[in-house]
């Protein structure tokens, strides 16, 4: 899959507002699946543009989103995806190809974990912690 160089593939924010308890479904069923909230909520707004006749959002294979029930399937796809569409690739080149802004999705999943109140910023500990009970 060639990338068109006028597409924008840069990572941006999207927020929704949705019941608690839809959220709470989303999660299980992200969890089963063993994918972020974020890259469920993507994949099934992807899925359902397909499923309404929508045409879905190419995807770039430098975006870096590996499809976690594809396993190693997904990554051999991104690896060969990525070498039809630039030719000849260094290791660092097919590296980022395959992961992505790894940065980014980090600061993103720990947000949604810090708004879900499941993990935060801990000054006197010096990083993030699990929100339990006993941390309040």
């Amino acid at each position: 899959m060639a990338t068109d160089p006028d597409v924008d593939t840069s990572r941006t924010v999207v927020q929704v507002y949705v019941p608690a308890y839809q959220r709470d479904v989303w999660d299980e069923h992200a969890d089963e699946l063993d994918m972020s909230r974020s890259e469920f909520v993507k994949t099934m707004v992807q899925a359902g543009r397909r499923g309404f006749g929508g045409d879905p959002v190419a995807e770039s294979p430098q975006s870096g989103d590996i499809d976690p029930s594809d396993g190693s399937e997904s990554l051999r796809t991104q690896i060969l995806e990525s070498l039809e569409g630039q030719g000849c690739l260094s290791w660092d080149d097919l590296l980022a190809a395959v992961t992505g802004d790894i940065e980014t999705q980090l600061e993103e999943t720990l947000q949604e974990l810090q708004e879900a109140g499941q993990v935060r910023y801990s000054g006197r500990e010096g990083g993030y912690v699990l929100e339990t009970e006993e941390n309040e």
